[in-house]
């Protein structure tokens, strides 16, 4: 591969960001399409947590028996929308063959392997772009609000498999702290070590484009609409050319690569937050985890973040205010130090049925990765230094083929 090739990218998410930096160290001349929607991305709406304990594919039988249990209705995290029927029927379909024992464990030593790359992969990048306190390496809190679903939870993550991470009985001084957050008494709680934050998504993503283009990178500020040979055509009526093209879009990588022929059986999994500007969450705190209300609360620079909820549903399906009440509600009732009703997100996680990303070669000059389901910005980082290094040998890793579909 000719280190000076031409590249475009389509996708300016966590994924597309770090594909960009990573091409632009090997020598590429890069050029990156984004539409500019920046906070309606999942990369700018997620929870912050690298979540480097998350070893276990979620397409696995456990999960699929559980299932009942997190259903919305039930007062659970897991939508599944009339309206969205023909949507995620196929697909969970697809998951329970997926989630089959012989998959499930070729899956796990898959996505285990990505993740034991995460955090170096992570640390690597904020060197690299001379911003090192975007990457708090504190760890992150899980707790319980009663001492049945504490006994429960300890149990479960005890005997989980955590990969890099560590978890540990909180000290008398950190339940403290947690105590000191809410007004509901905490039957039990756990630290996972090993895991980390970033300190802002919005700076995360500015600060990757900054760099991007103060390296001599280009902008395309249209959408991509199709793909045609040697380039694609954009949303203002333009083709942009380029030796390589990189598919990394989210969810909008399913149409582009369908028509190069491809299947892509990806769905549309929203998930929403609220945030506040202005709460009193300790300075630098780690991200706790309410497991009973499948809540986990996040500090950042900008606000007091809550995030939760799968929502299986079409790309362009109107939100559900039930699911922002339910959040307010949980707040409420924790008495969290949020102030306001705080702002309102919704975002789409770009999900393959057996919870592993896409990352390959499509054909000559086209390759792509996208589907990174809740590890997107987990996997940020390790997935750009990836995706250089196969465009420089032209060979993709097989794992995360989209062949497995075909």
């Amino acid at each position: 591969m000719n280190a000076s090739s031409q590249t475009l990218i389509i996708g300016g998410g966590v994924i597309g960001w770090n594909i960009a930096l990573a091409l632009q160290a090997a020598g590429h001349e890069v050029r990156l399409c984004d539409d500019g929607n920046r906070v309606t991305s999942a990369s700018y709406g997620n929870a912050g947590h690298i979540a480097t304990e998350q070893v276990d594919p979620l397409a696995s039988m456990a999960v699929v028996r559980s299932a009942w249990k997190r259903w919305f209705v039930r007062g659970g995290a897991l939508s599944l929308p009339p309206q969205g029927f023909g949507a995620w029927m196929p697909f969970s379909l697809r998951l329970l063959r997926a989630a089959q024992p012989a998959r499930f464990t070729r899956g796990k030593a898959a996505l285990s392997g990505l993740l034991t790359q995460a955090m170096p992969a992570w640390r690597r990048r904020v060197a690299d772009i001379d911003a090192p306190d975007l990457l708090r390496e504190d760890g992150h809190f899980v707790v319980w609000e009663s001492a049945e679903s504490a006994a429960r939870g300890l149990r479960s993550w005890s005997s989980a498999d955590t990969g890099t991470a560590s978890l540990r009985p909180v000290t008398e001084d950190e339940m403290s702290q947690l105590s000191a957050l809410t007004k509901r008494k905490i039957h039990g709680a756990i630290r996972f070590n090993g895991t980390a934050q970033i300190s802002d998504t919005r700076r995360m993503l500015e600060t990757l484009e900054n760099r991007f283009v103060a390296r001599g990178g280009a902008i395309v500020a249209a959408r991509a609409v199709a793909l045609v040979p040697g380039g694609v055509r954009l949303s203002d009526g333009t083709v942009a050319m380029a030796d390589n093209v990189i598919v990394a879009a989210g969810i909008g990588s399913k149409p582009l690569l369908e028509q190069a022929g491809l299947k892509v059986p990806m769905i549309a999994e929203r998930g929403y937050h609220i945030q506040s500007a202005d709460h009193g969450w300790p300075s630098g705190f780690p991200p706790v985890v309410f497991e009973d209300r499948s809540m986990i609360v996040t500090g950042f620079e900008r606000g007091l973040r809550a995030a939760s909820f799968v929502e299986f549903n079409r790309p362009d399906a109107a939100p559900d205010p039930r699911k922002w009440a339910r959040l307010r509600h949980h707040v409420g009732e924790l008495g969290l130090p949020f102030t306001g009703a705080g702002d309102e997100w919704i975002g789409i996680r770009p999900t393959l049925p057996d919870y592993l990303p896409a990352i390959g070669k499509a054909s000559n000059g086209l390759y792509y990765a996208f589907g990174h389901q809740h590890l997107g910005l987990t996997l940020g980082a390790v997935t750009g230094e990836i995706v250089a290094a196969m465009i420089q040998s032209g060979q993709g890793p097989q794992d995360f083929d989209l062949k497995r579909f075909q």
